[in-house]
């Protein structure tokens, strides 16, 4: 499954490890025999012949986010950008290094993605990305289910993951208008809803498996869920 959309891949390292409970960002530590930073690379870049992959990282981390680079992630061209104190400044440091690309119409969609999500498959990002090109944006999602809700709710709930894609113009006059503001939103369709809410940005259902490693047992998940898809690199 290969796409054909000009687009930028926007991956997320500029975080800490508090609640990991570690001393380093957890997107650094070895997921079966490759970091799990390499791993979101490898697998948002894979199905994009032409794409761009942009790594948003910590400054104090260039030197380890290199190596890694050369080592485990060869093959994909990845620019690195600094982020900033939130996710939300990290997102609008990635779109303003882009802005170039995006006002020439050499980037169509912009998908922004957790580092710390490994799991996501490349026919996930090729999903968003196609959605997100036909209808203005795209969002994974999955179901909760009305058990875990301390109220018995009428609408449907869910529960939203990364990738999350958007026509790439749009995207970063939402992140500009939203600097100019002071406004940062919680993750990328917070800030779009806020300033492009006619965008109809689509729910594509996801895998549970799509975990985010946020604790230590999220690393024996991932190790489980990659043992089962039969990843042996």
């Amino acid at each position: 499954m290969k796409s054909g959309i000009k687009i930028a891949l926007v991956v997320l390292a500029a975080g800490s490890g508090t609640r990991f409970g570690h001393t380093t960002n957890k997107v650094w530590l070895p997921l079966s025999g490759r970091r799990i930073i390499s791993r979101s690379l490898v697998n948002a870049s894979k199905n994009f012949k032409n794409g761009r992959t942009i790594l948003v990282i910590n400054p104090d981390d260039e030197e380890m986010a290199r190596a890694t680079l050369q080592r485990e992630v060869r093959g994909v061209d990845v620019e690195i950008v600094y982020g900033g104190v939130t996710r939300h400044e990290s997102e609008f440091n990635a779109l303003q290094h882009l802005a170039p690309a995006i006002a020439s119409e050499e980037i169509e969609v912009v998908l922004i993605h957790d580092g710390a999500r490994p799991l996501a498959t490349p026919a996930l990002f090729v999903e968003i990305a196609d959605a997100a090109h036909r209808h203005g944006g795209a969002i994974p999602t999955i179901a909760v289910d009305a058990r875990e809700m301390d109220t018995a709710r009428s609408d449907t709930v869910v529960r939203v993951q990364t990738p999350q894609g958007f026509v790439a113009q749009q995207l970063l006059e939402a992140y500009t208008m939203a600097a100019l503001d002071g406004f940062a939103g919680t993750d990328t369709a917070a800030c779009m809803e806020k300033y492009f809410p006619n965008v109809k940005t689509m729910s594509i259902t996801a895998d549970v498996s799509n975990v985010k490693i946020t604790y230590p047992q999220d690393l024996a998940i991932a190790e489980h869920v990659l043992a089962r898809r039969g990843y042996k690199d």
